[in-house]
C-alpha cells in the first residue's frame, strides 16, 4: 500500500457512499473482504449488500461519524460480520457530501503485546497514537481510545483520514507523511473539539518517528496535548497588546469608542456597545453616580453581523437604564456585572425594555458582560458585551479580560474627552481674541479665512485689518510658535499690542521693533532664563490709498503675494526680518505701489507647509491658484483652502488674509500750504467751506471751519512751518489734517475757568468721532475725523 493513496491498500476495506446511498468508490480490500468486484456494486445502492442480523443499521440523519457491527452479504451468498466506521465528508465542488465506511482488518497488523506499541505507550505520558510506515494505525492507549471514542481493538490497521472526515485528520496524515521521509519531529497546532467534549480545546500534536536498532523509520508516533490553557492565555494577552495599539489612535471620544468595540469584536464577543456618561454643562467631569436610573448616550456599537442589527440605540441616542439594568448596576457598583438567559438574569428586562427582549429572543443573545469605563477616578460611561454566536457564556477570565481593556480604552477616552475640552476651551479663548468682523474701510475690500489644526491642537495664528487716520489701513498677520491656550493667549496679547502701536501710527518697522521687544519681555516672565521662550512669526503692512503706496515689514514671517489686476501673481521680495523674540536685531521696511485693483494675500506657514510637500512647492500652489481665481474674495478665500489644504485638515493653523487694494481719486482731496500768518485763518476757513460747497457736503462745513480753525491755530501758534491743510473724504467720512514740521506733539487737558487757553483740542474731540496726531519724517501731523453720516 501507498502512504500517499490509502486506496492502494489491499488490507483495508474501504467504500464511499454518497448521501444517497448509492456507492460510488470500492477498494480492493473491500473484494477481499465481500468477493464484490467494483464494477458490480459501484452505482448501485449500498443497502443491497446488508444481509440480517448486526448491531445496527446504520447511521442516523444528522450524524457525522457512526460505528458498529454490520451483517454483510458474501458474493457467494454467506454472511459477513464486520465492524464498520463510517464519517461523512462535507461536499466539495458543489457535489453531494459522501460517507468513508472502512473496515479494519481482522486481526490487526499489530498484537496487543507488540513490542514497538508497548514502548511507546510506556513511555508516553500523554494520548497517544502508534502508526507504521505505511501510516495504519498500530495502537493507541486509554486515553488516546477515550478522546477517539472508539474501542481501542477496533481502529487498529485504520489511517487518520479513515477515524474522521475533519480538516485536521488530513493535515495529520500530511504531517505525518512527512516524518516518515525526512525523519524528524513536526510539531502540530489545531482547534477541535473532541468525540464526547461540549467545547472545541486547543491541541498541541508532537508527530515524532520511531526508529529501529539500525536507525531506520518504522512508524510514527503521535502524542497530543491539550494547551486550551496556554492557548487562551496567549490569546488574551495577544487581545491586550492589540487593544494598546488599536485604541487611542485619535483623541476623538467617539472615534476612540468605537475603537474599543472593534477590537473585541469577534475576539472577545459577537456585539459590543459603548455608552458614555453625558458631560456637565459647564463642560465639567461627568456626573458621579450614586443612584439609578442612569442616562447613557451610545457612542459606538460593533458587530459580527453586518449593520449592527442587534443594536436597539443608534450612536448619539440617549436612553435611561432604570435599577436592576446590568447597565445601571455595573455602574453603581463599579464592577464588571455578567448576566445570562438561562440563569434568568435577564428577565427584568421585561419589565422596562420590551425591544431589547425581543432582540434577545431574535438573535439568541445568551450571555452579555457590562463593563464600567472609568479613569483617574472618573466614571466615564459602560461597555457591553454580548454573545450570541459562541455558544459559550462568559468566564472569570473573560471578565478579567474585558475589565483590563476596558481600563485601558477608559485612559484613552478620558485623554481624548480631556484634549477636547481643553482644545473647545482653547477654540472659544481664539474666536474671541481674533476679528469676529473685517472692518469696512475706504482703502480696501478685505476677506479672511482661519482654519485651526485637526490634530496637534489650536495654535497662535492671527490676522487684522486697522483702520488708520488719513484714510489709511494697517493689515497684520502672525503665527505664535506652540499649541494650546498658552499660544492662544499670547497670541490675544501679541494682537492687543498690535493695535495699540498702530494707533500711534509707528512705521511697520519700528511697531516690529516695539513687539519684539515686548515677546522679549514675555519669554523672561516665562520662568526661563534664556529668550526665545515665547515667539513669534509677523508680517505688518500700511497701505494709503490716496497715493496708494503700501510699506511693509516682516519678522520671520512668509512673504505676501501681489495678484496685479492685469498680470500673474508673484511673490513680494521683503527684506528677511528676525523672528519675534530674538532681540537686538533691525527690522526693514520696504515700500511699493500699488494700482487699484491689485491683490495682497497674507497667510501663515501652515497653509503652504504640509508633511506631503515643502514651503516651496506650497506657495507655487498659492500663486497658482490665486492666478486662476475670480469673483469676490471670498470665494477666492474658500477655493485656496480647498486647494492648499488636506480634506482631513491642517496639521498646523491656517490663516488666510486676502485684500484688495482701492486708490482715493485726487478730486476726493484738498490740500494748502498755510503761511504762520494768524490772521489768515478766517481766509482759509472760507476755502474750506468753498471746498465743501464744490464736494456737495456743506451739511459739515459748520463742524468743518471750527475744528479746521482750532488745529491751525494751533499749528501757527504753537508749531513750526512749513503748514500744510489737507481735507479728505469718501462716502461716510470728511477727515482734516494739519501737518507742521515739530516734533511735539499736543495733548488733551481740562483748562480751568480762569484760563484763557487749553480748550481748543476739547471741542474738537467732542465736535469730531475721533482725532489724533501721528509722527513722519518731517514732524507730525494732527488730524480729526468727522462723520458724514451722523450730519444728514
Amino acid at each position: 500500500m501507498s502512504p500517499v493513496n490509502p486506496f492502494d491498500d489491499a488490507a483495508t476495506a474501504r467504500a464511499v457512499i454518497d448521501d444517497s446511498g448509492t456507492l460510488r468508490e470500492w477498494n480492493e480490500g473491500a473484494r477481499l473482504l465481500l468477493g464484490h468486484r467494483a464494477a458490480d456494486v459501484v452505482g448501485r445502492p449500498a443497502a443491497a449488500l446488508l444481509a440480517d442480523g448486526g448491531d445496527d443499521t446504520g447511521p442516523r440523519p444528522g450524524d457525522e461519524r457512526w460505528n458498529g457491527t454490520l451483517a454483510l452479504r458474501h458474493r457467494d451468498g454467506h454472511t459477513v460480520s464486520v465492524w464498520v466506521l463510517a464519517h461523512h465528508r462535507p461536499p466539495r465542488d458543489g457535489g453531494p457530501g459522501t460517507w468513508l465506511a472502512v473496515a479494519p482488518p481482522h486481526p490487526g497488523p499489530g498484537r496487543p503485546d507488540d513490542p514497538l506499541v508497548r514502548a511507546a505507550l510506556t513511555q508516553s505520558p500523554c494520548a497517544t497514537m502508534i502508526f507504521d510506515d505505511r501510516l495504519r494505525l498500530r495502537g493507541v492507549n486509554d486515553v488516546m481510545a477515550q478522546l477517539l471514542g472508539l474501542p481501542a481493538d477496533r481502529v487498529r490497521g485504520l489511517r487518520p483520514t479513515d477515524i474522521g472526515s475533519k480538516r485536521q485528520n488530513t493535515e495529520l496524515e500530511q504531517h505525518m507523511r512527512q516524518v516518515l521521509a525526512t525523519g524528524r519531529h513536526h510539531d502540530m497546532h489545531t482547534h477541535l473539539k473532541a468525540t464526547g467534549e461540549s467545547r472545541a480545546h486547543a491541541w498541541h500534536a508532537g508527530i515524532a518517528p520511531l526508529t529501529d536498532a539500525d536507525g531506520q523509520v518504522r512508524g510514527v508516533c503521535v502524542s497530543a496535548h491539550d494547551f486550551t490553557e496556554q492557548h487562551l492565555s496567549r490569546e488574551r494577552l495577544q487581545l491586550v497588546n492589540e487593544a494598546s495599539v488599536r485604541i487611542g489612535t485619535t483623541l476623538d471620544v467617539t472615534r476612540t469608542a468605537q475603537e474599543l468595540a472593534d477590537v473585541c469584536v469577534p475576539a472577545l464577543a459577537d456585539f459590543v456597545s459603548v455608552d458614555l456618561l453625558d458631560p456637565q454643562e459647564d463642560g465639567g467631569e461627568p456626573a458621579a453616580v450614586s443612584a439609578p436610573p442612569v442616562g447613557l448616550r451610545r457612542a459606538a456599537h460593533q458587530s459580527v453581523n453586518p449593520g449592527c442589527p442587534e443594536a436597539v440605540a443608534e450612536p448619539g441616542r440617549l436612553d435611561v437604564y432604570p435599577a436592576g439594568s446590568p447597565q445601571a448596576e455595573c455602574l453603581v457598583a463599579g464592577r464588571a456585572i455578567v448576566a445570562a438567559v438561562p440563569s434568568g438574569d435577564l428577565e427584568r428586562w421585561r419589565e422596562w425594555d420590551p425591544v431589547r427582549v425581543r432582540r434577545v429572543e431574535e438573535y439568541g443573545i445568551h450571555s452579555t458582560m457590562s463593563v464600567p469605563l472609568q479613569a483617574r477616578g472618573t466614571t466615564l460611561g459602560v461597555a457591553v458585551f454580548t454573545r450570541f454566536r459562541r455558544p459559550y457564556a462568559f468566564t472569570d477570565d473573560d471578565r478579567l479580560l474585558a475589565e483590563e481593556v476596558s481600563a485601558r480604552a477608559a485612559v484613552c477616552i478620558d485623554n481624548a474627552r480631556r484634549y477636547s475640552r481643553e482644545r473647545e476651551t482653547t477654540l472659544t479663548l481664539q474666536r474671541s481674541l481674533l476679528p469676529r468682523w473685517l472692518p469696512p474701510t475706504a482703502a480696501v475690500e478685505a476677506a479672511s479665512r482661519y482654519l485651526p489644526a485637526a490634530r496637534s491642537g489650536v495654535g497662535g495664528d492671527w490676522f487684522d485689518v486697522i483702520p488708520l487716520s488719513g484714510m489709511r489701513v494697517a493689515m497684520v498677520v502672525g503665527d505664535v510658535v506652540g499649541h494650546g491656550i498658552q499660544a492662544s493667549a499670547t497670541m490675544g496679547r501679541l494682537r492687543t499690542a498690535v493695535r495699540t502701536l498702530a494707533d500711534i501710527d509707528l512705521t511697520p518697522d519700528e511697531l516690529l521693533t516695539h513687539l519684539d521687544d515686548l515677546v522679549v519681555r514675555l519669554s523672561e516672565e516665562s520662568g526661563d532664563d534664556g529668550a526665545g521662550e515665547v515667539g513669534a512669526t509677523c508680517l505688518y503692512a500700511v497701505y494709503d490709498p490716496v497715493s496708494r503706496r503700501c510699506v511693509l515689514a516682516r519678522a520671520g514671517h512668509p512673504e505676501p503675494v501681489l495678484v496685479p489686476p492685469d498680470g500673474p501673481p508673484r511673490q513680494v521680495g521683503l527684506p528677511s526680518g528676525p523672528p519675534l523674540g530674538v532681540g537686538g536685531l533691525p527690522f526693514e521696511s520696504a515700500e511699493l505701489e500699488l494700482r487699484e485693483g491689485s491683490v495682497l494675500a497674507f497667510y501663515t506657514d501652515g497653509l503652504v507647509e504640509s508633511r506631503d510637500r515643502d514651503a516651496d512647492a506650497g506657495r507655487a500652489l498659492l500663486r497658482e491658484t490665486l492666478a486662476a481665481a475670480a469673483g469676490s474674495l471670498d470665494a477666492t478665500g474658500d477655493r485656496v483652502m480647498h486647494a492648499l489644504l488636506p480634506p482631513g485638515g491642517a496639521a498646523d493653523d491656517a490663516a488666510l488674509l486676502l485684500a484688495r487694494t482701492r486708490g482715493l481719486p485726487a478730486g476726493q482731496v484738498a490740500t494748502w500750504d498755510i503761511p504762520a500768518d494768524p490772521s489768515l485763518v478766517a481766509p482759509v476757513r472760507k476755502q474750506v467751506v468753498e471746498q465743501l460747497s464744490s464736494w456737495a457736503l456743506l451739511e459739515a462745513s459748520f463742524t468743518a471751519e471750527l475744528v479746521v480753525s482750532e488745529l491751525v491755530t494751533n499749528a501757527i501758534r504753537y508749531g513750526t512751518p512749513p503748514i500744510r491743510l489737507r481735507l479728505i473724504h469718501d462716502r461716510a467720512t470728511l477727515i482734516c489734517e494739519v501737518s507742521d514740521t515739530s516734533h511735539t506733539a499736543p495733548h488733551l487737558r481740562r483748562a480751568k475757568t480762569w484760563d484763557e487757553g487749553g480748550r481748543g483740542l476739547l471741542l474738537v474731540a467732542q465736535l469730531t468721532q475721533r482725532w489724533g496726531s501721528r509722527h513722519t519724517a518731517e514732524g507730525k501731523t494732527i488730524w480729526a475725523e468727522l462723520g458724514l453720516l451722523d450730519e444728514e
